[in-house]
């Protein structure tokens, strides 16, 4: 991971490694039962494993991410799941209850980004949720989330997007 000034992650970089671990909490939050606060002190407390992928290693992503965001995404996904679930249910081939528990994370996550930080852009929301599934979910699970967020994005950042056409003439 390129870093940016002093060795530091960017920005960017932290963002992305706080999606991850937020991705991580809440597949074990949904199939574990146990409260958020819980399985975020879990991961908060993930010791190295030199066995592992760097990015599947807890304790190394948690010392590049954006510890902040981490537990904001994790909190507010948790507290709003019912609708966010809502808001990407119209767009689904399926119940929300038949997801594959990745893509169902995933799919939260980027609808609270989408339409709880709108500071983020909606491109980057849905290129970082693209990227998650392409690294954890299943064969072709990328293609899923993007055509849902997509989707969800053209209702929920209109505007956004809208302006972006016009600029690009």
């Amino acid at each position: 991971m390129a870093s940016g000034k002093n060795g530091k992650p960017s920005r960017s970089q932290a963002r992305s490694a706080a999606r991850q671990l937020t991705l991580q909490a809440l597949y074990q939050w949904q199939v574990s039962g146990n409260a958020m606060h819980q399985v975020e002190a879990y991961i908060r407390a993930a010791l190295p494993d030199d066995g592992l992928e760097p990015h599947e290693d807890i304790a190394a992503v948690l010392k590049t991410a954006d510890l902040a965001y981490f537990h904001e995404m994790a909190q507010a996904v948790a507290r709003q799941q019912t609708e966010l679930d809502e808001s990407f249910a119209p767009f689904l081939d399926r119940r929300v209850n038949e997801l594959d528990p990745i893509e169902l994370a995933i799919l939260r996550l980027g609808s609270y980004e989408l339409t709880q930080r709108l500071d983020v852009p909606y491109r980057v929301v849905i290129n970082e949720a693209v990227e998650l599934a392409k690294r954890f979910g299943g064969t072709d699970s990328h293609k899923y989330v993007n055509g849902i967020l997509d989707k969800l994005a053209q209702r929920a950042r209109a505007a956004e997007i809208q302006a972006r056409r016009s600029s690009q003439g």
